[in-house]
């Protein structure tokens, strides 16, 4: 897979209680040329670093202390502009719904993760910031069926 040429400086949080999602997802990243990247296993510790303005989220729904919605919510109040990617093993379309509805760029269905999923997030996020507004941009329909692989 070709790096992509933003690679240089996206700093990229990881935040998810399973160390081995952490591993994966890291990994799955380095591949793509993204090494900037603080992988978090609680919800709290993720927005105690907030001030390292991270260019992206990626962000589990389930963790021991908060839930993927109360950090997210917690994101939004303080850096609006952070792109926060939602990657669950929820297959919940009210949940889905609701993580859309309150600002997350997306959603992912752990299953459904890959390199290809990391890159198409990111380069949609760098096609929204350069086309804000467009038609381009998704639907909450459309990133729904999206994270469904339908």
């Amino acid at each position: 897979m070709d790096k992509p040429s933003n690679t240089k400086e996206l700093r990229i949080f990881l935040v998810d209680d399973d160390v081995l999602c952490l591993q994966s997802y890291t990994h799955l990243l380095n591949t793509l040329g993204y090494n900037n990247i603080a992988c978090y296993t609680m919800g709290a510790d993720c927005l105690t670093h907030l001030n390292e303005q991270p260019d992206f989220i990626f962000l589990d729904y389930f963790m021991e202390d908060m839930t993927g919605l109360e950090v997210l919510q917690t994101i939004k109040s303080v850096s609006p502009n952070i792109p926060v990617v939602f990657i669950s093993a929820q297959e919940n379309v009210e949940i889905m719904v609701q993580a859309i509805n309150m600002g997350a760029f997306d959603y992912i269905v752990k299953s459904h993760i890959s390199a290809n999923c990391f890159k198409t997030t990111i380069d949609n996020r760098d096609s929204n910031n350069t086309k804000a507004n467009s038609s381009a941009k998704k639907t909450i329909f459309g990133r729904v069926s999206s994270a469904l692989g339908i």
